[in-house]
């Protein structure tokens, strides 16, 4: 292995030398798992006529059976799906496991031996570690392109026309238009996180999925062959002294549940808007992203045990996950 950032007392340019060798050698070894993403999408125009659109967009090589991660909002509504390798070659591609709420997909192609990447561990990021993005932006000739910068911070939420993502990576390397769905790697080359999405007339402002959400997706697909997100249905909100105050509540801890779906595992459990949970299989909840890191690990059909205090009244409920619906 290349030391990094390596300095030669006395000569002074051995760091500059190491550390851009190390950038080339992270790029060589991620580029081959690089692939484009080419959809084909019916729109209706204002006369309800169909026509095909092409997208474009970029995505990983996570196995060497096939499977392909990418961004959700790449492939989402897509009719056709051509993978393009690095060599050239051509390949019929399936979504096969999906979670719009951390947009993140998975492709599946007929392939062996293909070149997969190595993932990384995005809980341990630093801010201010290099970060390089790869991708294939504007559909440009002659392969994949690579942009280099920092990770600028972690934990980020933004809002998007389709609701808001959560814990996101943010970097100032490029993230251009076809970058969507590529690989985000460490100076090591291993894959920490997989571009989504950018703001708009900024500068340096780039968002991607941390990789250990997208391994959620992923290792659902290559054990059950499709992914189901599971559903309990409502929308929370944390519980601090402030809260308990204004509202009057007899705890001062959990998630206040401000809506709760018509229909969903948590509505048919008897839960109601105004009601506090403050417990999940006897496992005490003090927030929304407990919550869903819990249910997280638990799947479509599962039954969890929720303790509600409603007024001063505490009781448990069960509720059965159901799977998340599409237009959520």
């Amino acid at each position: 292995m290349f030391q990094k950032y390596s300095i030669s007392r006395g000569r002074g340019v051995n760091r500059k030398l190491s550390e851009e060798d190390a950038v080339i050698k992270a790029s060589e070894k991620i580029l081959p798992s690089v692939v484009m993403v080419s959809t084909v999408q019916l729109v209706e125009d204002y006369f309800m006529s169909e026509h095909p659109v092409e997208g474009v967009g970029s995505g990983l090589i996570v196995d060497p059976k096939g499977y392909i991660l990418t961004s959700r909002h790449v492939v989402a509504g897509a009719r056709e799906i051509q993978i393009w390798l690095q060599d050239g070659k051509s390949l019929k591609g399936k979504v096969v496991g999906e979670d719009p709420t951390i947009d993140s997909a998975v492709i599946k192609v007929d392939g062996k031996g293909l070149p997969a990447a190595e993932l990384g561990d995005s809980d341990k990021l630093k801010i201010g570690q290099t970060a390089i993005a790869v991708g294939v932006p504007f559909r440009l000739i002659g392969g994949a392109t690579v942009t280099k910068g920092v990770i600028s911070a972690v934990s980020r939420t933004i809002q998007s026309d389709k609701g808001s993502l959560e814990n996101l990576v943010q970097t100032d390397a490029a993230i251009n238009p076809g970058n969507s769905g590529g690989p985000l790697i460490d100076i090591n080359g291993k894959v920490i996180a997989i571009n989504t999405a950018i703001i708009p007339f900024a500068q340096g402002i780039g968002f991607a999925t941390p990789i250990n959400a997208a391994k959620r997706v992923l290792d659902r697909v290559l054990k059950y062959g499709t992914y189901k997100r599971p559903w309990l249905g409502l929308v929370g909100m944390d519980i601090n002294e402030s809260v308990a105050n204004y509202y009057r509540l007899s705890v001062s801890r959990g998630i206040l549940a401000a809506r709760v779906f018509r229909g969903s595992p948590a509505g048919e459990a008897g839960i109601a808007p105004g009601d506090v949970i403050v417990a999940i299989d006897n496992t005490e909840l003090k927030s929304m992203s407990g919550l869903v890191k819990y249910l997280e690990n638990k799947s479509v059909g599962d039954e969890i045990s929720l303790t509600v205090v409603r007024g001063r009244q505490k009781g448990t409920t069960t509720a059965t996950l159901a799977e998340t619906p599409a237009e959520l």
